[in-house]
């Protein structure tokens, strides 16, 4: 088993990173700028997903976070990215996580398993964790995702496509739709596991259209280019908070040799592969009061942050 020390290499190599001019600024009037955008960005996200960091359990978890709240606020919820992070981690086992709490299962288990719209699978995370009636039409939908990976066109357009068939087809499950967008995409790309991304952008200015500024729908009008823009800034975003969580691991990683508890390399493995960790962590080398103690040691050392704000069911990561 590698040490905490051996987590990160010696040497890592650079977080690409998407460049100023693929950024989205602006109004973006013709489909064919947003998809250059797209593609340059895209490739840079695409570049660190290859990497394999030893921080890209915690990246993805983190952009599932983000999707999850973008989508409770989109379903007319208020939940946000704290009470969100606190129901999935202090609830009891078995409980029910709620409507919002089961969305944040939706988009964790998208950006923790492996890449493939196998119909069973989504069937069980649309009635599972969206609430969905399964039907013949939604089924149609996924059972032609595969001929659409099979396609010569390019990854967003697919994921843009994807998006609009599940709307067309029901409605009530544009989430869904946002959701098999980013898996369509990273099939495309031959990624191992899913990164989380359109649905974070729902509420930006590239999905709003009109002196109103009213949403775009998934197939309306203008949704292809919006979904270029959405899939430019979110890589842009996901590529820069890489970079912010590299540099948060290496000091995670930089204090190993000076921790002590038995069970300490376990608690370092968690928070890089994981959003948090509740401070009430226990494992057979270390007990809860042991976790407490390592974790209050690692804020001390600057290599943890506390996300709760609480003094006590405290929650800690990157």
């Amino acid at each position: 088993m590698k040490s905490p020390a051996d987590l990160l290499p010696s040497d890592p190599p650079p977080v690409p990173k998407v460049p100023m001019w693929a950024r989205p600024r602006g109004v973006v009037l013709h489909d064919v700028d947003a998809a250059y955008s797209a593609g340059a960005a895209l490739n840079s996200l695409d570049n660190l997903v290859r990497q394999d960091f030893s921080w890209a359990g915690v990246w993805r978890q983190r952009l599932a976070l983000q999707s999850a709240a973008a989508a409770v606020r989109l379903s007319g919820r208020r939940e946000d990215e704290t009470t969100l992070r606190d129901t999935h981690y202090l609830r009891g086992v078995g409980d029910d996580p709620g409507p919002a709490g089961h969305l944040l299962m939706a988009w964790r288990r998208l950006a923790s398993r492996t890449t493939g719209c196998d119909a069973e699978m989504v069937r069980r995370v649309a009635e599972q964790h969206f609430a969905l009636h399964w039907d013949d039409a939604l089924a149609e939908v996924v059972a032609n995702a595969e001929d659409m990976v099979g396609s010569a066109r390019p990854a967003p357009v697919l994921a843009a496509e994807i998006a609009a068939a599940v709307y067309r087809a029901r409605p009530d499950a544009e989430l869904l739709g946002f959701w098999l967008a980013d898996m369509l995409l990273a099939q495309k790309f031959r990624w191992p596991v899913s990164v989380p991304l359109l649905m974070g952008q729902v509420a930006s200015s590239v999905f709003k259209s009109g002196e109103n500024r009213k949403r775009i729908r998934p197939g309306g009008e203008g949704w292809g280019r919006a979904v270029f823009l959405a899939y430019a800034a979110a890589a842009a975003e996901a590529c820069d908070r890489g970079l912010e969580l590299a540099q948060r691991a290496e000091r995670l990683t930089g204090v190993a040799p000076k921790l002590r508890a038995k069970g300490s390399g376990d608690v370092i493995k968690l928070l890089l592969s994981d959003d948090a960790v509740p401070g009430s962590w226990s494992s057979p080398k270390l007990s809860a009061r042991g976790a407490r103690r390592l974790f209050d040691r690692l804020g001390e050392l600057d290599a943890v942050r506390e996300l709760s704000g609480r003094p006590t069911f405290r929650l800690y990561g990157l």
